[in-house]
């Protein structure tokens, strides 16, 4: 798993969310890491699954939430296995704000260590999880999770977000 001080790794991932951007064919628009080295500082959140019930909470929750990150000169972006445009209905369906991420081959998840071992049964899944990026591109915060029903400390990651 990633540390704090670590470099943190690039991606590029797809989202049906308006980021701006050209959407592709699809209606999916690339977000890459790189692309806001040296411009704001980066909120990651990692989550199990969609329409999962504490997920609806978490990033439900989160979306109320989203001007106080942009105060902090923060962009929020939810990561998860699940496929774009079941992100997209779930997204529609909960009035969630916050641009999710489909990392469908994993990649990422594991890049970042977030691989949870066992999700209830249902084979390898996600840590729920929140890291703290920096502008320069360096992990400041993971807060990590001991189970899918547990929630980062958030305010520890907006105590970080203060900090930077």
């Amino acid at each position: 798993m990633i540390q704090p001080g670590d470099n943190a790794p690039d991606f590029t991932l797809l989202t049906t969310a308006d980021v701006g951007g050209e959407p592709n064919d699809f209606g999916m628009t690339e977000v890459n890491l790189a692309s806001h080295k040296g411009s704001s500082n980066v909120v990651l959140l990692f989550f199990p699954a969609a329409y999962a019930p504490p997920c609806t909470d978490e990033m439900c929750s989160v979306s109320g939430s989203m001007d106080s990150y942009a105060a902090l000169d923060a962009k929020v972006y939810a990561i998860s296995p699940d496929n774009p445009f079941a992100q997209q209905a779930w997204s529609e369906a909960k009035g969630i704000k916050v641009p999710i991420l489909s990392d469908y081959q994993r990649k990422t998840i594991e890049a970042y260590g977030m691989v949870l071992p066992d999700l209830i049964g249902l084979g390898p899944g996600t840590i729920r999880s929140a890291v703290v990026i920096d502008k320069q591109g360096v992990v400041r915060l993971v807060s990590d999770t001991e189970t899918p029903l547990d929630m980062p400390d958030f305010d520890a990651v907006s105590d970080c977000l203060k900090s930077l």
